[in-house]
């Protein structure tokens, strides 16, 4: 029965983990670097080369890997803003390679006396694809060891990057420090994480008594890669880091170790076949007792209906001159109905049934697959809100609900979206022409409506919704 379950989803996941084949190789540096920028980024490019050279798609660096300071003073006179010349460096260096840089921790230059400790992540066209600042800073007295407070020189960073496609599957961005509490790990798993990254500078008596345990665990814990590169040895008078670069898969094995080796590259095959086994084999995600915890719960599911929380929400009424893309058209804010963190409905250019609205995520998606597990909660959560107010205004108790997922299937607009369209018994002569009426209603040269009429149904449904 196992072997009959894994073969289907092993092929969803490969297909949503971005990449051309079951396996992508990826590549962590184990670096010592000093305050000397310029001698840091040439020992680091080389590397990189080295690991583009390795068959590396995906490689990672780790945090502080643009020079590491001996006071706090120095740790902000040499910080650059994000358009400086080292991350210029970096972004030209993927280019010439073709690979993509996780940059796992820069000194950003802020407007005050404190720097933003920020993982930047750069496409192999050496655009930034996204960015995270550390939100958990270092700010403690280790047992037998050093004592540090990050936060003298560090602005701690005020939210987490939602996980980024790339060839090694979907990335969740983390720095170092944040490998200790794993409510950030769970959520960004929720959210679609295939590959956890946590670019260190660990010292060295939390790295010989927690290091291994600890990604190992998130790993376990997530199913989830674990890729952690890693500052190592001496760096000057005050600081030294334990190194052991390392490369976790989702069962919780290392399958790749630097040790205490200085300036290295360690290597390994990220397999979109393997995370689908092990999350098929052992489905924690689907068994969480969030009745029992749910404070716990990563994504909390409140009742979408409730009034007061409609009220309260921040802009969950677009402004007129907002515009949204949906697929190759535009969508003005004016024809919104609501709009939630992830998704948005508004009114129909042309229906089927009075009432049929339009549900769609806010990130550009073709298909329903390529949704993340948050992304998809929320399309639905909404759509079921949008059910029950059209129901409601066009006084229906039944109601199609369904998505035209790809063009075979009907779908002429590029982006995936829910059609949901209130029905009353006669609205059809047979039930089932409800699918003929909706593969043809936007195609040919139909009578749109005019967008008057569409304003003024998107008032009143605003309105309404205030009500439910």
């Amino acid at each position: 029965m196992l072997s009959r379950l894994v073969a289907p989803l092993r092929s969803l996941v490969a297909r949503s983990m971005t990449t051309f084949s079951d396996t992508c190789r990826v590549a962590a540096l184990q670096v010592t670097c000093t305050d000397d920028k310029a001698a840091n980024l040439a020992l680091c490019s080389s590397l990189v080369e080295e690991a583009a050279a390795g068959g590396a798609r995906v490689v990672f660096l780790p945090e502080a890997c643009d020079y590491i300071a001996a006071s706090r003073q120095q740790v902000v006179a040499l910080a650059e803003p994000r358009d400086g010349p080292t991350v210029a460096a970096y972004r030209a260096l993927a280019a010439r390679l073709g690979v993509w840089l996780s940059v796992g921790g820069l000194h950003e230059a802020t407007e005050q006396s404190r720097v933003r400790n920020t993982h930047l992540l750069v496409s192999p066209a050496g655009q930034l694809a996204a960015s995270y600042s550390k939100t958990h800073l270092f700010d403690v007295s280790v047992p037998g060891g050093e004592s540090v407070r990050e936060s003298d020189y560090v602005r701690p960073g005020e939210s987490l990057t939602a996980p980024v496609p790339t060839p090694a599957g979907r990335l969740a961005m983390l720095i170092c420090y944040d490998l200790r509490f794993p409510e950030v790990s769970q959520l960004l798993r929720h959210q679609g994480a295939e590959i956890l990254t946590y670019p260190s500078a660990f010292t060295v008596a939390t790295g010989r008594a927690h290091w291994e345990l600890v990604l190992r665990a998130r790993a376990v814990e997530t199913q989830c890669y674990v890729v952690a590169a890693a500052q190592v040895g001496r760096h000057n008078e005050k600081r030294a880091s334990y190194g052991h670069a390392m490369i976790v898969d989702p069962w919780g094995r290392v399958l790749a170790d630097a040790g205490e080796r200085a300036n290295c590259v360690v290597y390994a095959d990220v397999s979109a076949a393997e995370l689908a086994r092990v999350r098929v084999g052992m489905p924690v995600a689907t068994q969480r007792r969030v009745d029992l915890y749910p404070e716990l719960n990563p994504v909390p599911l409140p009742p979408l209906a409730d009034s007061a929380a409609i009220n309260s929400a921040a802009a969950v009424f677009p402004g007129d001159k907002e515009k949204f893309k949906f697929g190759q058209v535009t969508i003005d804010g004016d024809m919104v109905i609501y709009r939630s963190k992830l998704s948005y409905a508004f009114v129909n250019k042309k229906c089927v049934v009075p009432g049929h609205v339009l549900v769609v995520p806010l990130s550009d998606r073709l298909r329903l697959v390529d949704l993340t597990p948050a992304e998809v909660a929320d399309l639905f959560q909404v759509s079921q809100l949008v059910q029950r107010l059209v129901e409601k205004v066009h006084q229906a108790t039944s109601a199609t609900v369904c998505v035209q997922d790809g063009p075979a299937a009907g779908q002429t607009i590029r982006h995936v979206h829910v059609h949901v369209m209130p029905r009353k018994p006669g609205d059809f002569a047979f039930n089932d022409d409800v699918y003929d009426a909706l593969s043809n209603h936007d195609k040919g040269a139909p009578q749109w409506r005019e967008e008057a009429e569409m304003r003024e149904e998107c008032v009143m449904l605003r309105e309404e919704l205030l009500r439910l």
